[in-house]
Parts: structure tokens; C-alpha cells; sequence
């Protein structure tokens, strides 16, 4: 997208674009909701209020997994899969810790090359400019470009640490957690709280000589989510095992991807929506506010003043944070907000 304003016949084009398919309108559209600049978020609802009208209803994905766990093989062998079977498959990376580049056009193509070619799919990183506001804007808005694209599968992979994942899966229907068989530690490579959030565990690179150990460790596994659900109605995770590189039980990790979505039901996934939607809300006023926050006049003439003493030990972090926010409110900005 160009640095150049953006015009209504810009938006409109688009839009057409968008509906029509066309990649070259899809990867411009998604830049356009990416950008912070004031003009180009204007543009941006203009945009996505067109677009959220011939939106189709994707199933949205969520994948994450521990360290070394295959999560791009994965995505690639399901993928392949998918469009073999006549879907369109649309993945956003998400990289949080990627502050200056916001992830790699070519890393991501470069590990799912058999994927990037195909025709019925389009890999994007979708940058979070340092943040996980970022990512819940950026992602967020990412997805609905490519449901109006046609895109009816949007795999969202998590390629971050920590709350990334939770961030993630408050933007998605199902949570698909990896990961791995290690002997006598199958429990520890799973970061705490994950438990909470996986709607489905799936323990990958079962193949050749490690097979046997992630069927144990599957198993391990399975036996701690009984404790962790007994006595509830609520759903269990399945725990399955699977090989991305070979492209062994793919194919049943998704059937219980469509599981999951099935026990929601219409109007549980509805309810969920809603309540994600919300969430969102709130995600994009934190957002604005914080960007209001570093434009403005007020807070950048004490800004150098603050942080020296800060970093000196003279001003205590909760009175410095009141003095930027005073200098906020001081000129109006504070208050204008809230109008």
C-alpha cells in the first residue's frame, strides 16, 4: 500500500478486489488494516465495514506449539490437504517478539514452499509491531480480509512466546496446541496454563523410531487432562498423535479441529464470536488510547525530561506515569479522548 492518502475510489477498488480474489487486492488490503497511520485506519473501516458484508463463514484456527515441535511442517502438510480437498486456506503468522521486521515474507514462504504455490492458499505474517494489541488489531482484521476473499479456512499460527498464544486463542474458533515426545519430561515442554486454553492436543513428528515414544507421551498426556476435566461437562481436549512430515493423521488432528466446532454448536460458536468481538473492542480503544498517548504534544515535551529521571532512580515509576498522564490531560487530549 502506498505512503500516499488513500481515496475513496483507493478503497472502493479494493474492495472489488478483495471480492474478486485477486491476490495482488488481498495482500494490499491486509497492509492497509496494518497500518497505524491515522489516514490509512479511516481507510481501513471503510474498507472492512464493505467487506464484512460478503465475508464467508471461515473455520478460524488457531496453531502454537513448544519449541522445535514442526508447527510450519504441520501447517503445510494440513493445508496441502485442505486445498486437495477443495477448501481455500489463507495462514497469518503472528510474531510478537519480531519488533523490527514484524516476521519474514520470505521465511514463512521459505518453510511452507510447497504451500506458498499453491494457488487456493495465501501465507502472510501479520507483524504486531512489537505488541500484542497488535496483534489482536492486525490479525484480527487480516482474517475478515481473507473470509471476504473466500478464504474458508484461516489458520493462525503463533510463532511468539507466552501471552501470544493466549491473544491468539481469543481470536479463533478452535486452539490446536503441538507438541512433542521427550523422554521423562513429556509434561514440562508444555508452558503452564496452555492446558486451559488447547481445545486440541496433538503430538507431533510420530514417525521412525520416535512413534512408540509419542503414543507414551500422548497417552501421559491424555491421563493429565482427565484430571484436570474430571467431573466437568465441559469438552476434553483429545490428545493425538500425528506426523507433519510424513502427513500421517493429518487428517484425523482436523476431523477433531471439526469436533470441536460441532460441539460448540451454531449458536455456542455465535456466543463465542460475540463475546471475541468484545474483547476486540476493548483491544482496539487500549490501542488507540496508547497511540494517542505517544503523538501527543504535551506527553513528548516532558518525555526525554521523565525518562532521565527514571533511568537516574530520582522518580518512582508510579509518579512518573502520573506526570505523563497529567501532561496528557493538561492540554485537553485526555479529555478529548473521552469525547
Amino acid at each position: 500500500m502506498s505512503k500516499a492518502s488513500v481515496s475513496r475510489t483507493d478503497v472502493a477498488a479494493l474492495v472489488a478486489g478483495v471480492r474478486d480474489r485477486k491476490r495482488y487486492a488481498v495482500s494490499q488490503a491486509i497492509t492497509l488494516v496494518e497500518s497505524s497511520r491515522p489516514d490509512h485506519r479511516a481507510a481501513a473501516r471503510e474498507l472492512l465495514l464493505e467487506l464484512s458484508e460478503s465475508a464467508c463463514d471461515a473455520v478460524r484456527v488457531g496453531i502454537s506449539g513448544v519449541p522445535g515441535s514442526g508447527k510450519s511442517t504441520f501447517i503445510e502438510s494440513l493445508g496441502t490437504q485442505l486445498t486437495a480437498a477443495g477448501h481455500r486456506v489463507g495462514v497469518l503468522a503472528v510474531d510478537p517478539s519480531s519488533t523490527r521486521t514484524g516476521g519474514s515474507v520470505l521465511g514463512d514462504k521459505t518453510r511452507m514452499s510447497r504451500l506458498s504455490a499453491d494457488p487456493n492458499a495465501y501465507i502472510r505474517p501479520s507483524p504486531a509491531a512489537g505488541t500484542l494489541g497488535g496483534v489482536a488489531r492486525a490479525t484480527t482484521q487480516a482474517m475478515l480480509v481473507l473470509e471476504a476473499a473466500g478464504y474458508d479456512v484461516v489458520l493462525v499460527e503463533t510463532v511468539g512466546v507466552g501471552q501470544s498464544e493466549v491473544t491468539v486463542a481469543g481470536m479463533v474458533d478452535t486452539f490446536l496446541f503441538l507438541t512433542l515426545a521427550r523422554t521423562g519430561d513429556q509434561l514440562q515442554g508444555i508452558k503452564k496454563g496452555i492446558l486451559e486454553i488447547a481445545d486440541v492436543i496433538a503430538v507431533n513428528k510420530a514417525d521412525g523410531d520416535r512413534e512408540a515414544e509419542a503414543r507414551s507421551a500422548a497417552r501421559e498426556l491424555a491421563g493429565a487432562l482427565r484430571l484436570v476435566y474430571s467431573g466437568g461437562r465441559s469438552w476434553v481436549p483429545p490428545v493425538l498423535t500425528c506426523s507433519g512430515l510424513e502427513g500421517r493423521d493429518v487428517d484425523t488432528v482436523w476431523q477433531r479441529v471439526l469436533d470441536h466446532r460441532a460441539f460448540l454448536g451454531a449458536d455456542g460458536l455465535a456466543t463465542k464470536r460475540a463475546a471475541q468481538q468484545l474483547e476486540f473492542t476493548w483491544a482496539l480503544v487500549r490501542d488507540a488510547l496508547a497511540e494517542r498517548l505517544r503523538r501527543s504534544p504535551g506527553v513528548a515535551a516532558i518525555r526525554d525530561e521523565i525518562r532521565n529521571a527514571v533511568l537516574a532512580g530520582e522518580l518512582a515509576a508510579p509518579i512518573a506515569a502520573d506526570r505523563l498522564l497529567a501532561a496528557y490531560d493538561q492540554r485537553g487530549e485526555g479529555r478529548a479522548a473521552e469525547d
